[in-house]
């Protein structure tokens, strides 16, 4: 056997399920160089016989890691699944917890919002009540002033009531005064009249008197009361003229 060339025992291993064998190796002899490669997966080419035990041995350490990896991978989605369960356990807590603090600031935005209308009812109906405070004080004012100026004006009118019946107290003195006037007036018209019509008469009188002038003397001498008369008569009429 040259150098480059050695012999190798060929073991074919394949794997069972269907009949509970999970691991089979078949031997096979064969003589290939060293640096031949076979291009079937399931063949596995020993350096010699010796190393047998060893190759059962690395295919029980590559068995249990892939049961120990299978096992793993099984636990691993378990705990997977327990702690996305768990986490949305947290999270559903954590979301009642947003939830209930969520309700708890909403509630306190409300009770913030009812304290603050509540306040400004109370202002608003504070300026309403000054405002209508302000404007019965101001009617009140009004009322005063307007009391006040109807009792000027009672008293202005009293006073020119009481003027007026003055000036028709007056009017009515200046009424009687201007009847008498009016009927001295007419006396004093009726008087010229008389004169008037009696000039003829007196002028008649005077050429009497010349003719008779001494029978006038004596007659006057002797009934004086006759001459009294007369004069009685011109003075009454001059009295009368005067009033």
């Amino acid at each position: 056997m040259n150098d480059n060339e050695c012999m190798y025992n060929v073991y074919s291993i394949s794997l069972s399920v269907s009949n509970g064998n999970f691991l089979s190796i078949k031997s096979l002899p064969y003589s290939s160089p060293k640096s031949q490669v076979y291009p079937d997966l399931f063949h596995i080419v020993l350096p010699s016989p010796r190393r047998r035990t060893h190759l059962v041995q690395s295919f029980s350490v590559v068995f249990l890691y892939w049961f120990y990896s299978i096992v793993f991978f099984f636990f691993f989605h378990k705990l997977l699944f327990f702690v996305a369960i768990s986490s949305s356990g947290a999270s559903s807590a954590s979301s009642t917890l947003r939830s209930s603090s969520s309700e708890e600031d909403f509630q306190q935005i409300l009770d913030e919002r009812k304290r603050k209308r509540m306040l400004s009812n109370r202002e608003s109906a504070r300026r309403s009540r000054m405002r209508k405070q302000k404007h019965l004080d101001d009617l009140m004012e009004q009322v005063s002033q307007l009391t006040k100026d109807n009792n000027q004006i009672l008293s202005s009118i009293n006073i020119t009531t009481q003027l007026y019946l003055n000036v028709d107290d007056e009017k009515s003195v200046l009424r009687a005064q201007m009847t008498e006037l009016s009927t001295r007036l007419q006396s004093l018209n009726e008087i010229i009249d008389f004169i008037n019509s009696s000039n003829g008469v007196f002028e008649n009188f005077d050429q009497a008197a010349h003719h008779h002038h001494h029978h006038i003397n004596d007659d006057t001498f002797m009934n004086p009361w006759s001459s009294f008369s007369v004069n009685q008569t011109i003075m009454a009429s001059a009295d009368m003229i005067m009033y």
